[in-house]
């Protein structure tokens, strides 16, 4: 089984899946609306804008784990995401990512290494997956990692057609 094998609900709770992505650049981020992380989604807007015409998109997993920051239901994410941040990127239902509950997709991106070779549990909200066309992960970027930080801005750009 492939990431893109693996069953996922929109925000709205249609089905879909990575599948739906193949052969994009993927940047999966578990999201959250009342964190003190949650200004990245401004970045994550000028990333989706700046690079969707080539093959890529954002893909916003909300997740409550983290101090119950996303309490929110669909309706009030999507309205909270659009408004506030004016997010067009697509968005799945509120997603566990850490735990006995962990989804499917979390259990195999977790065993991602990130940069200084640790892999394992989600640390926080906006805990980036970079995700080839193919929809193999390549990239793990900690919380704090900005999304236009040089780092993930180059790693998007070398998986993008020239």
């Amino acid at each position: 089984m492939t990431l893109h094998d693996i069953p996922l609900r929109t925000l709205t709770g249609e089905p879909t899946s990575l599948a739906d992505y193949s052969g994009k650049v993927v940047l999966l981020v578990n999201v959250a609306s009342k964190c003190g992380l949650t200004p990245q989604y401004a970045g994550l807007v000028k990333l989706q804008n700046e690079y969707a015409d080539r093959g890529f998109t954002v893909l916003g997993v909300p997740c409550n784990q983290f101090a119950g920051q996303e309490p929110g239901s669909p309706e009030e994410i999507q309205t909270f995401c659009s408004t506030t941040y004016g997010v067009s990127f697509p968005l799945l239902e509120k997603t566990d990512v850490n735990g006995d509950g962990r989804h499917p997709l979390y259990a195999g991106l977790t065993q991602l290494a990130d940069a200084d070779g640790e892999a394992g549990d989600i640390q926080w909200n906006f805990e980036k997956f970079l995700i080839s066309p193919a929809g193999e992960p390549v990239a793990r970027l900690r919380p704090r990692v900005e999304p236009e930080s040089p780092e993930l801005v180059t790693a998007i750009e070398s998986l993008l057609p020239a």
